[in-house]
């Protein structure tokens, strides 16, 4: 598998990196499986595994703490915090108490010494982002992370806090973490600019949008049982009508180009110079196999022109993917 610089820190990683979000209580509760995916995701040459504290209330850390045993030197870890883990008020966040909680016990379920980079999962208002960069650039300093990043943050966040690092004499954010795909490309406007001036590397996550890029959903046939629209109808609100529309077009431009959606939509991913690796997020061996099949497409200029005239660039189909609502546009904030 390809290998790439991750921003200027130095790292290679893997063009494919294994999201975790789906192993354990949230997808696949068989943990001898998982512990399989795992290891057939290093087998195949991915090199980094990304997860997060939230994920099925730590049994994903749990899952990849024990599926690293005998291979952790090999393998870049990628965790977050932010994300309520408890009915405390300061059980979540991104407060300095709450960042020195939250890495000791992501440490221990991990099963390791050391976090290889540790992401803000989302921005908190509440919180100055000076606390948050100090007590991230500590963890860097005692050893227990080796750099940090954002998760979702838009470029003006993250902006401003490689700002307040460079202040403070402070570590800056070296990784960012945005939703990325064929209909979600409202990063490349700023957020993938802004991480290239500042040397960031970049982990883009729901490659398929949701499954959306599988070309398994259309408008006459139920949602086939087990996935996740089947599961959260609102994959089928309003908001995501044109949806259908794209991905009939873009399923006759893979068929064109002799590959499947998938394979097209995972090799698409990593075109854009500032992407780093992107996430595959299987829930079962057999879904990781053929994801692991895009490993060696490329896309020619012809086609990415015929992509990019079904979805322009910088341009986010439905706002409701994006994941994350600024809270200056609460009413509160809006008005007198």
């Amino acid at each position: 598998m390809e290998h790439r610089p991750f921003g200027a820190t130095g790292l290679q990683v893997s063009r494919f990196g294994l999201g975790t979000l789906m192993l354990g209580a949230w997808g696949n509760a068989d943990r001898d499986e998982c512990n399989r995916i795992i290891h057939q995701a290093l087998d195949a040459g991915v090199n980094l595994i990304d997860t997060a504290d939230v994920y099925a209330a730590g049994e994903s850390e749990e899952i990849v703490g024990t599926a690293l045993a005998g291979r952790r030197d090999d393998v870049i870890i990628s965790t977050k915090f932010h994300n309520p883990m408890g009915p405390g008020q300061n059980q979540r966040g991104n407060s300095r108490r709450w960042i020195y909680q939250a890495v000791d016990a992501s440490l221990g379920r991990l099963n390791t010494e050391w976090i290889d980079i540790y992401h803000v999962h989302r921005v908190d208002p509440s919180t100055a982002i000076e606390d948050t960069v100090d007590a991230l650039t500590e963890l860097v300093r005692l050893g227990k992370i080796r750099y940090w990043g954002t998760s979702m943050f838009p470029a003006g966040q993250f902006v401003e806090a490689a700002w307040a690092a460079d202040r403070r004499g402070a570590i800056p954010p070296r990784s960012e973490q945005p939703l990325y795909n064929i209909l979600a490309r409202g990063i490349e406007t700023d957020v993938l600019p802004s991480c290239s001036r500042h040397g960031a590397g970049v982990i883009t996550w729901s490659p398929l949008s949701g499954g959306w890029l599988t070309g398994k959903y259309t408008r006459d046939e139920p949602s086939p049982e087990g996935t996740r629209a089947a599961r959260f109808p609102e994959y089928f609100d309003a908001g995501n009508e044109v949806k259908f529309d794209k991905v009939e077009r873009l399923q006759a431009i893979a068929s064109d180009a002799g590959i499947s959606l998938i394979q097209m939509a995972l090799a698409w991913c990593g075109v854009h110079p500032a992407v780093s690796t992107s996430l595959l997020g299987p829930r079962t061996e057999e879904q990781l196999q053929g994801l692991l099949e895009a490993v060696d497409v490329s896309l020619d200029e012809d086609t990415l022109d015929q992509i990019d005239e079904v979805n322009r660039p910088g341009v986010l189909l439905n706002p409701d993917d994006q994941d994350w609502s600024s809270p200056d546009l609460e009413p509160s904030a809006r008005r007198r």
